[in-house]
């Protein structure tokens, strides 16, 4: 029996490679980018929950890809010292800064950006409360309907200075004390097996196992 196909509502490289990574070794299903995406207009994601955000994209995009199973997802950074800040504003988290700190932005890329306001807000928090998380949710569409959800967690703390090149987003100031190491420091592979979004996409492949049709 051929694998099936199932599209991937994103352009964001970080997000592809995180679920390349993923999708290492599954057999079944084939995750492809959704084709033409970059050319769609985009979702204003408005939504108070990643899950609200994410079932919105899935709904949307999958009606660009008639009798297609499109997956999208909404994920963020969640420090309960800042009240679930950056939370579902993970991705504009330096936009939505004061106007005074904007100048200090111009010249680094959104991810930097994001981060240097993530450490000046937690500059004098000690180490108790650098505690964090990161938070997935998977929505699963077919023609504008949605399927299901999925959500995964992984929990760590933020460090005071960036560690590691690879991953994205907040990826290099996200520590994990059990692989002293931050998400930035592992492989597509090794950060699929403990990330969020690898939890809610193999939650996804678990529930797809047992679709006879959708």
């Amino acid at each position: 029996m051929l694998p099936k196909k199932v599209f991937i509502a994103t352009s964001n490289a970080g997000k592809l490679r995180d679920f390349a990574g993923a999708t290492a070794g599954v057999t079944g299903v084939v995750l492809e980018p959704l084709p033409g995406f970059s050319g769609f207009p985009s979702v204003e994601e408005d939504g108070l929950t990643f899950e609200a955000n994410a079932c919105k994209k899935a709904g949307f995009y999958s009606g660009y890809a008639p009798g297609a199973v499109v997956l999208a997802d909404d994920s963020g950074l969640e420090v309960a010292a800042l009240n679930g800040a950056p939370g579902v504003r993970s991705a504009r988290y330096s936009k939505d800064d004061a106007h005074q700190f904007q100048a200090a932005y111009a010249s680094l890329s959104d991810d930097e950006a994001n981060n240097q306001r993530l450490l000046r807000e937690m500059a004098n928090m000690p180490a108790p409360a650098r505690a964090a998380r990161f938070v997935c949710v998977l929505a699963v569409a077919r023609d504008g309907r949605l399927l299901q959800t999925f959500e995964g967690e992984v929990r760590g703390t933020i460090l005071r200075a960036p560690r590691g090149e690879n991953g994205f987003g907040y990826d290099p100031l996200f520590y994990l004390p059990e692989l002293g190491k931050t998400t930035a420091e592992l492989t597509a592979e090794e950060k699929a097996k403990v990330s969020h979004r690898g939890q809610a996409f193999r939650k996804f492949l678990e529930w797809h196992k047992q679709q006879t049709e959708y």
